[in-house]
């Protein structure tokens, strides 16, 4: 059974949802090349999604609220990363 729970849309409203089980087809990292020769790495992580009572979007889908957190990863240069002590 899915477990209910309340989730703030992106127009502010607040509503309710169920809690569904997922799985991770891969997660990929977004790779951006600094001027300064630092590269960094972002990946978006899923860790809650929630389909949205009675909502829809214009194609008729079911409305799915994401939570996620996002990973960075920062590989620069010698000459930019602080001396060890």
């Amino acid at each position: 059974m899915a477990r209910k729970k309340k989730t703030r849309l992106p127009d502010g409203r607040t509503v309710e949802g169920s809690s569904v089980p997922f799985q991770t087809g891969g997660e990929h990292w977004n790779e951006y090349l600094i001027e300064d020769g630092s590269m960094l790495k972002v990946k978006l992580v899923a860790t809650d999604i929630i389909k949205v009572d009675g909502e829809y979007d214009d194609q008729g889908n079911p409305l799915y609220a994401l939570h996620s957190t996002q990973v960075v990863v920062v590989d620069s240069p010698e000459d930019l990363q602080r001396e060890e002590s």
